[in-house]
């Protein structure tokens, strides 16, 4: 059975991998792990308009705006051929045949060509479409030599690859049509189109046996597999079709009724983002590929439609993120968008969780890392949990009492008892949760506020709660943070104190978990440690900013000692773990980071490289006394250290040049290079010289100008030798001039100095 094609979206035949084009690049995803394995990139730097894998998963076919066509090995990421297209204009999809020895392209200009993949050549060119070629597919026998193909006219055109002829156009749809799907034994075929509606084609008479308006787009259901317990219960030709409202149909093409309607856990709206817009079987493992309107790729497992992984194409904005679960095995992330997206980190598969009406703005985590809250522009509050074993999330309470957007939400950090939020409407309020939510039907649990504090001049930005729950802070656009007393359940908020200094905004406010110590960031680029006791700033550390870089500083000095880079725009959250050992980032360049703490990695790898190195030395001092000299030149150049070398060099040289000649000789190609390369830095200093020129001579003794040559860097340090070797030539030709003199005022000397006779 042939299957439609989504043109940037491709699975492989084994089922393990997904194809999908981003910018330049085609990333293959992983399905198993969630991991991007591979990622064939143009090197023209152009967008791809389409690509198309062959159906035995060898040959990998991508198109550019650059109309360049290249075939790749895409499990080395290599290209292996290259050619112009003969298209004018982009190409907007492209095909194999079953036998994958043909390509068909359709280009923007009308146009389809025919590429004969093995022999490398154009076998055919044809005309008579009109506007964009955006589907093209062959015929599933492939003796009948068809091919099918849909451009802006709306038409499904069947041309006859022997004659290079269009045999007929099937005209019924009233939209471009946007999937094909072939029955196995290749009598009929089903389309959809933008006109939501599905058409039976008897391929045989090429008339269209009948219409069903479904208003989705269709891919066919496998005839060979029980699918009873979705109202499938006859042998009839039957399809899913999926579109606009996020829900997969089951339909009956004899008598054009819907048979199965999928289940949402919430309602569809108008404009929902779950509206799917290309389906993909996969018929190995009996599931079913679905793309949403925002780039989400959904597995469903057929025939109980419930979904089984879901990958993030595109996150847009980043604006919070937080560590969730027992151990951190996962994330929740705050995108711009109303929908919030829980990762497990093992697997890149993603829930997708709706409840809030407009863009989610903050995020926090309780203790324990099962219970989780949401603020938004919706003016409401919402508190999530996660089931430990099924991974499963659910909204269990909300609250909406804010009279604007809610920018700022923060938890108790000892029990789960109380939440607090902070709003654009200037206030603070504090919502107490009861120790267990009650389960309503249909309904969730409502909030209601306990506290709410006018608590600034304009917008809260930020709200924390100290380790003990006793303590408030609140950080505002009217430059102030200030402390607040929690008090027993049931007390107003009491002002405590007010922090003054920030020239700009207040972003972000923290306590620290160690000392009576609050940290304050602000749009003035300074981070502010401040007393909880007299309310003065201790350390002020400057250079934060929006350009996409993460730092770690040290309290004691007040130093900046790791700069972290790995994103392009302003980083909206960060997040450690309960243990410390991962940090998580998010920014608005779309990409969230987990770090990992390698300090305890790099201490031990140092100390053990330091270790070796004294060993390495001491053997070296016993190889040397042992007039081992070779093996002790080849523990030297190991070590990558230039000045022991040279003890070495001059300890061989203590035995004579023959001695230093046949050590220099053994050593191997790489082992040379090295001897070369510190050559041209020893013979930069008088007193080592030498030591380098006798080095020096051995080479160009013994290895020809083409071997040398062959060395790494040989050019550019026999290049560096040349000055330094003229300079102590002319040191040595003075001393020479000298030492004559000397050697002629003495001559000189005892001549007047002779006796009489």
């Amino acid at each position: 059975m042939v299957f439609q094609c989504f043109p940037t979206l491709q699975i492989s035949k084994d089922e393990k991998f997904i194809f999908c084009t981003c910018g330049t690049r085609v990333n293959v995803l992983q399905i198993v792990t969630g991991k991007i394995v591979h990622s064939i990139e143009q090197d023209d730097q152009e967008d791809i308009t389409s690509f198309a894998l062959s159906l035995d998963d060898e040959i990998l076919v991508t198109a550019s705006k650059a109309l360049l066509l290249k075939q790749w090995d895409w499990k080395q990421a290599q290209c292996t051929r290259s050619w112009r297209a003969i298209h004018n204009v982009p190409i907007a999809s492209m095909t194999f045949d079953p036998t994958a020895t043909l390509l068909a392209t359709g280009g923007c200009d009308g146009t389809i060509k025919l590429w004969d993949v093995v022999k490398q050549y154009c076998t055919h060119n044809l005309k008579g479409s009109s506007g964009v070629v955006h589907l093209v597919e062959f015929h599933p026998d492939i003796s009948l030599l068809q091919l099918f193909s849909s451009a802006s006219d709306c038409g499904i055109r069947m041309w006859d690859l022997r004659s290079s002829q269009c045999l007929c156009v099937l005209q019924s749809h009233y939209s471009p049509v946007t999937s094909l799907a072939f029955t196995p034994d290749g009598a009929s075929m089903v389309s959809s189109g933008r006109d939501k509606i599905c058409i039976v084609w008897d391929l045989k008479s090429r008339t269209a046996r009948r219409t069903v308006p479904v208003y989705e787009s269709v891919v066919l259901l496998p005839e060979d597999e029980d699918f009873s317990e979705v109202g499938v219960k006859t042998k009839e030709i039957h399809f899913i079709t999926a579109g606009s409202k996020g829900v997969l149909r089951v339909w009956d093409a004899s008598s054009a009724r819907c048979v199965f309607t999928q289940t949402l856990p919430s309602p569809p709206s108008y404009g929902d983002p779950r509206s799917l817009t290309y389906c993909l079987p996969l018929p190995s493992s009996l599931r079913l590929a679905t793309v949403t309107a925002e780039h989400n790729i959904l597995l469903y497992q057929l025939p109980s439609f419930t979904t089984q992984q879901q990958f993030v194409g595109f996150n847009d904005e980043v604006l919070d993120v937080k560590f969730l679960g027992k151990g951190d095995t996962h994330i929740v992330v705050a995108t711009n968008s109303s929908q919030l997206k829980v990762f497990d980190l093992a697997t890149s598969s993603c829930k997708i969780l709706y409840g809030h009406t407009d863009t989610v703005l903050s995020l926090d985590v309780f203790k324990k890392g099962s219970l989780f809250v949401s603020c938004a522009k919706d003016k409401s509050v919402r508190v999530w949990r996660q089931d430990p074993d099924s991974g499963q999330v659910s909204c269990v309470a909300q609250g909406c009492s804010h009279a604007n957007a809610v920018g700022s939400i923060t938890c108790s950090r000892m029990k789960e008892s109380f939440v607090v939020s902070g709003s654009q409407d200037c206030t603070i309020k504090v919502w107490d949760l009861p120790e267990t939510i009650p389960e309503t039907d249909g309904d969730m649990f409502q909030l209601t506020s306990r506290v709410t504090e006018k608590a600034h001049d304009k917008d809260v930005n930020s709200v924390a709660v100290s380790p003990n729950d006793k303590l408030l802070v609140s950080g505002s656009q009217d430059r102030l943070a200030k402390l607040w007393s929690l008090g027993a359940p049931g007390a107003d908020l009491a002002l405590l104190g007010v922090f003054r200094g920030h020239r700009r905004g207040v972003w972000c406010v923290q306590f620290s978990p160690m000392d009576q110590v609050l940290a304050s960031s602000s749009a003035d680029g300074s981070v502010k440690l401040w007393s909880l006791q007299d309310f003065s700033c201790l350390k002020v550390g400057e250079g934060c900013g929006s350009d996409g870089l993460v730092k770690l500083w040290t309290i004691k000095t007040n130093e900046c000692v790791k700069t972290l880079d790995a994103h392009q725009d302003k980083v909206w959250g960060l997040h450690a773990t309960r243990k410390d050992d991962r940090v998580v980032t998010a920014s608005a360049d779309s990409n969230i980071t987990v770090w990992t703490d390698v300090t305890e990695v790099e201490q031990a790898e140092e100390q053990a490289k330091q270790e070796d190195q004294i060993l390495k030395k001491q053997e070296l001092s016993n190889l040397l006394h042992e007039k081992k000299y070779l093996k002790a030149l080849g523990l030297a150049i190991s070590l990558d250290q230039p000045h022991t070398v040279l003890k070495v060099i001059k300890g061989i040289g203590e035995d004579g040049a023959k001695q230093l000649e046949k050590t220099v000789l053994k050593l191997r190609q790489d082992q040379k290079e090295s001897m070369l390369r510190y050559c041209a830095v020893w013979n930069t200093n008088a007193r080592s010289c030498l030591d380098a020129q006798a080095v020096i001579q051995v080479m160009l003794t013994h290895l020809s100008p083409e071997e040398l040559l062959q060395y790494q860097g040989a050019r550019a340090h026999l290049e560096g030798l040349i000055p330094y070797t003229e300079r102590h030539m002319q040191r040595i030709g003075r001393l020479l001039q000298a030492s004559m003199f000397l050697d002629y005022m003495w001559q000189k000397m005892r001549v007047t100095g002779a006796p009489a006779r």
